[in-house]
């Protein structure tokens, strides 16, 4: 009977063996959701969709663009004319009371005049505005990067957490298959009394990880929605697959750093800016210049029209202390501008190097515990167990073999969950998909 409870456990093994290993090679492409979901998370790309579409913070982000282009027309039309009517003599020398109306008066002039800017000076604030949509539109492109990285880091995470639940909950049940032998063995005087013990404690941790791992699935559900703008126990399909990670050839960091320099929204915007403020140091420089006001007023006396005057108004910059004043702070402005965009080209080029790395690193990491570590594990565990049904092996090296396949698995899930981290770093930095 013991002898065929020890048959039961290794073919139980084994099987659990393909599963396990199955369930880590379950890493693919990620297609696009079927359209018969019923609720958004199986694939990567369903996340995606709906978080472009619900998502306030890139709403608001749109709207800001949609703003901007409105002040386009505005920064460079002229001014709205003025239009004045101005009663004289409206006691008439003196013979009546004070009149209100045209008509009852000394006279009436009517004027109109218009502000005319300096050459120049509407096309330069048009400039700026168009250099403020700019970056209005880098600001939304980064603010969807962003919210796309982190729903590919929470979709990476809850795959982990989903394959950690699987992984612990086989084990789990081998632990009370195990349990069972071991009642089996106890009660013909082949096992002791400590055994049992420890295979509750066993058994109780395990528990206690599934309770934790339980949790992180519901902050994990709760982190995603608000990340799609739904409910936070909004419901949420169970992740299928990881993406594939790119060819090595993708990852030349010499490639990535171009592709970097122009599609990442951060320098975009910081680019953006550094042209409006070359825009605005010109447009100081023009203040140098005056400004027009021209106009023409009309006199009416006793209801006819006999008096016509011209105008022509500008002001005098001759505060130079003012002026230069302000040349000084637009450069120092620019300069500012620019040593912003600078910073954030290095901080962006570190950040690829760093995660380029950490992926290289965790795709070998998983190829180890995949090719080497796993297979060590399996074999320690089916040599425990062997000694063990023969009497020449402790229960407790039982166990320490069962927590390193435990171990191995959890640590090549990880690894493969931490590539994909680091993938959706890198096209965070991108801007753009790899």
């Amino acid at each position: 009977m013991i002898r065929r409870a020890g048959s039961k456990v290794r073919l139980m093994v084994w099987a659990l063996s393909l599963t396990v290993c199955a369930a880590g090679a379950q890493t693919g492409t990620a297609g696009p959701s079927s359209s018969g979901d019923a609720h958004p998370g199986a694939t990567l790309d369903s996340l995606l969709l709906e978080a472009r579409a619900r998502n306030p913070e890139l709403g608001a982000m749109q709207h800001e663009v949609r703003a901007a282009n409105e002040r386009l027309e505005p920064a460079g039309a002229l001014a709205d004319p003025r239009f004045k009517m101005e009663l004289q003599d409206v006691t008439k020398s003196g013979t009546q009371t004070p009149a209100l109306f045209p008509s009852d008066v000394g006279a009436t002039e009517y004027s109109l005049t218009q502000e005319l800017p300096w050459s120049g000076k509407r096309a330069l604030k048009r400039d700026i505005a168009d250099q403020d949509v700019l970056a209005a539109q880098g600001r939304s492109r980064l603010t969807w990067v962003e919210l796309a990285a982190r729903t590919k880091a929470v979709f990476a995470q809850r795959y982990l957490v989903q394959g950690n639940q699987k992984l612990v909950g086989e084990m789990l049940e081998l632990m009370l298959q195990l349990e069972r032998v071991m009642q089996v063995r106890y009660a013909g005087g082949l096992a002791a009394q400590q055994d049992i013990t420890r295979i509750h404690v066993e058994h109780t941790a395990m528990r206690a990880e599934l309770v934790s791992l339980a949790s992180e699935w519901r902050q994990s559900q709760a982190s995603l929605n608000r990340l799609l703008g739904r409910a936070p126990d909004a419901p949420l399909a169970a992740p299928e697959r990881l993406r594939a990670l790119p060819e090595p050839a993708q990852l030349n960091f010499a490639a990535l750093s171009e592709r970097l320099r122009h599609a990442n929204p951060q320098i975009f915007v910081e680019v953006a800016r550094v042209r409006a403020a070359e825009k605005a140091r010109d447009l100081a420089y023009k203040a140098r210049y005056p400004d027009f006001v021209v106009g023409i007023s009309a006199m009416q006396r006793q209801g006819d029209f006999k008096e016509w005057s011209l105008m022509l108004e500008l002001n005098l910059p001759v505060r130079d202390s003012v002026l230069r004043s302000q040349e000084r702070e637009s450069e120092a402005m620019l300069a500012a501008a620019q040593a912003r965009s600078e910073a954030a080209a290095n901080q962006a080029l570190a950040e690829l190097a760093e995660n380029l790395s950490a992926l290289e690193a965790a795709q070998q990491t998983a190829h180890l515990m995949t090719y080497s570590l796993m297979p060590q594990a399996e074999l320690t565990w089916q040599s425990a167990l062997a000694s063990y049904e023969n009497g020449k092996g402790e229960f407790a090296m039982l166990l320490d073999a069962q927590r390193q396949i435990r171990l191995a698995r959890q640590s090549q899930l990880k690894a493969q969950v931490q590539a994909q981290l680091r993938l959706a770093d890198i096209e965070r930095l991108l801007g753009e998909e790899l």
